[in-house]
């Protein structure tokens, strides 16, 4: 058991970047949020659209293999279709592939609607634990069997804080009987009503990621919560740009990117541990300097896939590619072109697609049922506008590099 002078909810402390923010921080704070205004422009809103929906299947695939699950888009889809694998443990993740983005989209939906919730509440933060886990089968949520019949048994209930101690690596997390207290002064230093300045509210984006973290608030889950979390702030920071850049492919990549990226992540959530480091280093339990640390190395790597995103989906760039592809998959006459004229307008009505092709209304419906057949276009009835999409097969060409490792 800890002893009572080291679990204080200010042992988080210091928990924000506050007062005179170093120059450099607060430049890498507003590029990023400069560079997020300007993330899809030119594209119709129908187009961006479904780029969100394709960015959420990419950051439940990161965010998943962060945590050492490496199920494919392909499997994440057909979860969403309702098609599960036979064995339980890929059955299981694929589960949890299809609640991330299940739950990333209803985020997205009420950041749109101006209905989104404080993300650092408690109430907030337990929702996202028990949603993500609803759907899972019940042996997904045995952390320890125990060593004979159920003593010893450790079952996580969803949406509820751990009842019992853990360890994290060389971390020990506050003790389960404070973890109300440790949650509910979280929310009391990110509260979005006392974050003044979209300055403020991107450097606590990063800041409490770590922070919630640190607390380690369920047996399990505690990273996948986070990167839910620090989406949602990113929407209440004005970074979130309708959900068109992934924050959990940046963390999984990191700023070296390959082999060595993959370890930054966890490297750098070590080093925001350290306690402080002497009467310089700030005035809290924890290191100033090394927050300060995980704070760049996070906005940086938003800033990488803000930059990234921004490459592909440059408009002159999309129409090349959506070309290419057309070509590749040997589509008819009129394939390529109505491609075009759907990325342009973003929706392009059935009964219109004749006159943009000048072909005969026949002609035009076998150009439809070839496209929507191979998943390109869709429509949300069989009757409606037709809209890009972007399924698994699309991504390679489409968006190279998107889905790397």
């Amino acid at each position: 058991m800890m002893e009572n002078m080291i679990i204080a909810p200010t042992r988080i402390e210091p928990a924000r970047i506050e007062g005179e923010i170093d120059f450099g921080l607060a430049e890498a704070a507003l590029s990023l949020a400069q560079a997020a205004g300007r993330l899809g422009a030119g594209l119709p809103p129908a187009t961006l659209a479904q780029v969100a929906a394709m960015i959420r299947v990419m950051n439940s695939y990161y965010s998943n293999r962060i945590e050492g699950n490496n199920t494919r888009p392909r499997e994440i889809e057909a979860a969403l279709a309702g098609t599960f694998d036979e064995d339980p443990r890929r059955r299981a993740l694929q589960q949890e592939g299809a609640a991330h983005v299940r739950l990333q989209a209803e985020i997205d939906r009420r950041a749109a609607m101006g209905v989104l919730e404080d993300p650092s509440s408690p109430d907030f933060i337990r929702w996202l634990h028990r949603e993500f886990y609803r759907d899972v089968d019940s042996s997904a949520l045995v952390i320890r069997e125990g060593d004979s019949g159920k003593e010893g048994r450790i079952v996580m209930v969803p949406g509820e804080w751990r009842e019992g101690d853990v360890e994290v690596g060389d971390h020990v997390p506050p003790p389960h009987d404070r973890l109300p207290a440790f949650m509910e002064y979280f929310h009391t230093r990110f509260r979005q009503d006392r974050l003044h300045g979209q300055v403020a509210k991107i450097l606590a984006v990063a800041t409490a990621h770590h922070r919630m973290n640190y607390i380690h608030p369920f047996y399990d889950g505690n990273g996948r919560v986070s990167r839910l979390m620090s989406h949602a702030m990113a929407h209440q920071a004005g970074i979130g740009t309708g959900g068109l850049w992934s924050v959990s492919r940046g963390l999984a990549r990191g700023i070296a990117g390959g082999v060595p990226g993959r370890e930054e992540y966890k490297e750098m959530m070590r080093l925001a541990d350290r306690i402080r480091q002497g009467d310089r280093d700030g005035r809290g339990n924890l290191s100033l300097q090394a927050l300060t640390r995980f704070a760049v190395w996070f906005l940086g790597t938003c800033r990488d896939q803000v930059a990234f995103m921004g490459g592909l989906l440059d408009f002159a760039g999309m129409g090349e590619r959506l070309a290419r592809y057309a070509a590749a998959r040997d589509f008819r006459a009129g394939g390529a072109e109505l491609l075009r004229a759907v990325l342009i307008r973003g929706r392009v009505e059935r009964g219109d697609v004749a006159a943009v092709l000048g072909v005969a209304p026949r002609t035009a419906r076998a150009v439809i049922k070839e496209l929507t057949d191979d998943g390109i276009l869709g429509s949300e009835t069989p009757r409606s506008a037709l809209e890009l999409r972007f399924p698994s097969q699309t991504h390679e060409m489409l968006f190279p590099r998107l889905f790397e490792g």
